[in-house]
């Protein structure tokens, strides 16, 4: 019987939370996801987030073109009831495919790939690194991409192998900033984040 409850209690919550989400009317510069039981607002990335995001996004649509696939940034990727908005994404082409029933945004099920580019501050290393690494785990996004210039002189690491029951994923693989990154499967297989997006190692 207590097991019934708590579950209860639980999709009340995401509930909840959701039709909050829902009536917010945020200032512009911010923007609010549900993440881990939270309404999360934080403000846009800074010029060095927006620098890289948009680097990462020129070379996936040279790399993506022509297939079913392409990469999008400024989305709501939706989760049941959780919002996530990836600083960059890989998404299929036939966005009708993937589109929320009621136009919040896309399905998890339709995104491959997510990028995060880490602002600077220990909450903002801690969202990306924990809080939205255990929510696209659990969203089952196959491939999850960090850019961090506060890792130890900087570091993109590549997550993969999504499970979401654990709400984990299986491989990590962390490179330094001064080599390149590789995306190793689905439609952005073979993809680098190199020196060329990040600049070499910070600090």
């Amino acid at each position: 019987m207590s097991v019934l409850v708590a579950e209860r209690t639980v999709v009340n919550l995401d509930q909840q939370l959701w039709q909050v989400w829902n009536s917010m009317d945020l200032p512009d510069g911010f923007r609010a996801e549900i993440i881990e039981g939270t309404i999360t607002v934080s403000p846009t990335g800074s010029s060095r987030v927006f620098d890289v995001d948009n680097r990462v996004l020129e070379d996936l649509f040279v790399h993506l073109r022509g297939g079913d696939w392409r990469p999008g940034n400024d989305c709501n990727v939706i989760d049941g009831l959780k919002v996530l908005i990836p600083d960059v994404f890989v998404a299929r082409r036939d966005i009708e495919e993937i589109d929320h029933p009621e136009g919040k945004g896309l399905l998890a099920s339709g995104v491959a790939l997510v990028v995060e580019t880490v602002s600077p501050g220990a909450e903002n290393r801690r969202r990306d690194h924990v809080l939205k690494r255990h929510a696209y785990a659990a969203a089952g996004i196959p491939v999850y991409v960090i850019v961090d210039d506060y890792d130890d002189g900087g570091a993109v690491t590549v997550l993969t192998g999504p499970d979401p029951e654990r709400r984990a994923y299986a491989s990590s693989t962390r490179v330094p900033y001064g080599q390149e990154a590789v995306v190793p499967e689905g439609p952005a297989k073979g993809f680098v984040i190199g020196p060329e997006i990040t600049g070499e190692r910070r600090g």
